[in-house]
């Protein structure tokens, strides 16, 4: 399908920096559009809503300046979570209608007047599911975009695999697919694309970079570990989702006691750990994960990997 015209023509590679809690940042987002990447952050990164604003402004001049010098940056993105427990929806809402946030990712919740306000002054909204139900209810109530969170993915993850998960979401959207889920590279967009989605959604290979908001330490036990080293869980934030299992491990978490399903409520109110904070979420993907380059050198390389796959794919 075409992206949403506000997108087209304004990305080097059909691909989006997904917005990472505790992780996606001013500078992250910043570098990726510069690069052609559409670069994203969940409003909730910063802790008051006048905090969010600053970081608007601060992204919002920062683009201005590079468009100023000639280059021609990617739009960025802001993630709004709409579940009825986040007291900050309406203001952060309100400020993406001020700032004219050219997109908006929404989670745990689709709100037909969310989607709206948004688009009421041109703005794109993109909303993440896990199951073919979720996107019947989003595609009904009008979203421009879906993305599909597939098996394997970093954060609140399903457990569908892309290639279902893509021709299910089809089948009752007929907008722009995002699929999410072990995607690192530029090969591995262009396989997003060859499987029936318009653009791929990047999270875990954006933790480690430069210019993240993570921890030296997460960092580099994204290097260290591989797709075994992933634990789905629903214990941490009580929604399913992929975590380090070092990072539980370090907070004192016996993993011997349990199999399939890890619940570790009390042993984190015991060590003191923090969900998200001291538990490190990351997806399967992590298996091609090893090195630390900066964000605009990631990006770089991404669009060099997607033009290399697309001439490997024409025919000779």
């Amino acid at each position: 399908m075409p992206l949403p015209r506000q997108l087209a023509g304004r990305l080097r590679v059909p691909a989006v920096a997904a917005p990472m809690f505790l992780v996606s940042g001013p500078d992250l987002v910043v570098e990726c559009c510069r690069a052609g990447v559409l670069g994203t952050f969940p409003a909730l990164n910063e802790r008051t809503s006048a905090g969010f604003e600053a970081w608007l402004t601060t992204i919002e001049e920062r683009l201005a300046r590079s468009e100023a010098a000639g280059e021609r940056p990617a739009p960025y993105g802001v993630n709004l979570i709409v579940h009825k427990t986040n007291p900050r929806l309406d203001p952060d809402l309100a400020l993406c209608t001020k700032h004219r946030v050219p997109v908006v990712i929404t989670s745990l919740g689709c709100n037909a007047e969310v989607i709206a306000a948004i688009q009421g002054y041109g703005g794109i909204v993109f909303h993440d599911v896990i199951s073919r139900k979720q996107a019947e209810k989003a595609a009904a109530r009008g979203v421009d975009g879906i993305v599909c969170v597939s098996a394997g993915a970093g954060g609140h993850a399903g457990t569908i695999n892309p290639f279902a998960l893509v021709t299910d979401v089809r089948r009752v959207f007929d907008g722009t697919i995002l699929l999410g889920g072990c995607i690192n590279t530029g090969a591995q967009v262009a396989a997003a694309r060859l499987m029936g989605a318009d653009l791929a959604y990047i999270g875990t290979r954006f933790i480690a970079t430069t210019e993240s908001l993570a921890a030296d330490a997460y960092k580099a036990m994204l290097i260290a570990s591989d797709s075994s080293d992933v634990i789905y869980t629903s214990s941490i934030s009580g929604i399913a989702g992929n975590f380090l299992t070092q990072s539980l491990i370090n907070a004192g978490v016996d993993l011997s006691k349990t199999r399939e399903h890890v619940d570790v409520a009390d042993e984190l109110m015991d060590s003191g750990a923090k969900a998200w904070k001291t538990i490190w979420t990351a997806g399967h993907g992590i298996a091609g994960i090893d090195e630390v380059p900066s964000t605009r050198d990631l990006c770089q390389r991404l669009v060099q990997e997607f033009g290399a796959a697309a001439d490997l794919l024409r025919p000779t």
